[in-house]
């Protein structure tokens, strides 16, 4: 029985299971979008969206805006993306209740089957559109 276990394992002992997550939620930050497996993907949304929650909280009044950053500072590796999440991302996210990513499945892996996702922002960063010129 699997009683009060939480968590996936992924084959990692606990060091590399922190790196990983902490390697995928800061790209996923960074490129709003990332492709992975689906375990993988399920284990790292709900701490994703956490931060995207801290960074929220810290816009509004009374929120403290020095302890969020240094907050989503232990989990994100590089501080660009740690600025890019409060003054990009977050705001974006401001009407919005929760439920910042989504997973889209895109099938197996080739090389060994497994279920390969894509986890994204629901709410993506507009790029502007080129037009060709004849």
């Amino acid at each position: 029985m699997n009683h009060r276990v939480a968590g996936r394992k992924l084959g990692r002992n606990a060091s590399q299971r922190k790196a990983l997550w902490r390697g995928l939620i800061t790209e996923l930050l960074r490129l709003d979008r990332i492709s992975t497996t689906d375990a993988k993907a399920r284990s790292v949304r709900g701490d994703a969206e956490h931060l995207i929650s801290v960074a929220k909280r810290s816009m509004v009044a009374g929120g403290n805006p020095v302890h969020a950053r240094r907050m989503a500072a232990r989990v994100i590796t590089d501080p660009d993306v740690t600025k890019r999440l409060f003054d990009e991302v977050a705001p974006r996210f401001s009407d919005r209740a929760g439920g910042y990513t989504r997973i889209v499945k895109v099938g197996p892996r080739v090389g060994d089957g497994a279920e390969m996702v894509i986890l994204e922002l629901v709410e993506r960063a507009e790029k502007p559109v080129e037009t060709k010129k004849k």
